[in-house]
């Protein structure tokens, strides 16, 4: 670090270059912060508080607009159908992740093919092609009646009864769970075999290895992923608005927040109402997230 100093103290022009060359490098990444984020979310704010259709000028309009949501009905139900979606399909998808991971984890021989093929939903699970294929999946003449019927079973619509219609989104979403268990598999690497070795001496079995061993020091690795997948599931859009061509139906069965949001953007032109409601659906998010950060002193432990 001295003789860093002494070549900068020497030669001032070459510090001022890497400054100069580090801002270069900074700048489309700032440029992008104002222009792509910053700037969106300063108007959407701004109006949150108008009266906006998108074909005339935006109107003050003070709290017209979050008043108006005590009253919306559709809205109420829109965060109730995300309140179940958020708090059914998380856990499962979660907890079929860690159990695969643990599989996998065993030194399975091809571990990096099925690696690759479990991690495949998750890049493909929020595509248009794969919510298409999950109407013709669930659907009145899907692959999933076709299979009942083989057992004599007679099936159902699965996607256009309210009573079930939410649960092929939930599926859905437990289906892309691999992102989170890759990053369960990587954690699950990083903990000592001599913990487990030791424990083995002891006589502990097993299940008593995972419950005293692996949760504990996979709980920040846990903590992680509940955060991420939470704040993706509030944020889940595309395969409510495929699945159900863009209504919420049946019966505003999977009405999620986010398509709500987007039909009274642009179905109904009330710009300035979507706004508040997209802002309303980020302190969810930040609430949530702040709750599971105060939680965690509770729960996560790290190894030192």
């Amino acid at each position: 670090m001295t003789a860093f100093r002494e070549l900068r103290r020497k030669h001032p022009a070459t510090g001022k270059k890497d400054n100069l060359a580090a801002y270069l490098f900074l700048a489309p990444w700032v440029l992008g912060l104002l222009v792509i984020t910053i700037g969106p979310m300063v108007a959407s704010l701004f109006l949150g508080f108008t009266d906006y259709n998108l074909l005339q000028p935006p109107e003050w309009a003070g709290f017209d607009n979050f008043v108006r949501m005590a009253g919306d009905e559709r809205l109420h139900k829109a965060l109730g159908v995300t309140f179940t979606y958020v708090f059914v399909s998380v856990p499962l998808q979660l907890g079929l992740a860690l159990l695969l991971a643990v599989v996998l984890d065993r030194g399975l021989r091809g571990l990096a093919f099925y690696r690759s093929v479990f991690y495949l939903p998750s890049l493909l699970g929020s595509s248009v092609a794969i919510a298409i294929l999950w109407q013709r999946i669930f659907g009145s003449d899907g692959l999933v009646n076709y299979a009942l019927e083989l057992f004599g079973i007679q099936g159902r619509s699965w996607i256009s009864e309210p009573a079930t219609a939410l649960s092929t989104l939930v599926v859905l979403n437990v289906w892309t769970f691999g992102a989170p268990m890759v990053i369960f598999l990587a954690g699950l690497r990083q903990i000592p075999s001599m913990y487990y070795e030791a424990a083995a001496v002891d006589g502990a079995g097993a299940v008593r290895r995972f419950r005293s061993i692996t949760l504990p020091l996979l709980t920040p690795i846990i903590f992680f992923n509940l955060v991420l997948q939470i704040i993706h599931a509030f944020q889940a859009f595309t395969q409510a608005f495929v699945v159900s061509n863009g209504t919420g139906g049946p019966s505003d069965s999977t009405l999620l927040f986010s398509l709500y949001v987007y039909q009274r953007a642009f179905g109904n032109f009330d710009m300035g109402y979507a706004s508040a409601m997209g802002w309303v659906l980020l302190l969810i998010i930040a609430a949530f997230t702040a709750v599971n950060f105060l939680a965690s002193r509770y729960w996560v432990f790290y190894d030192d």
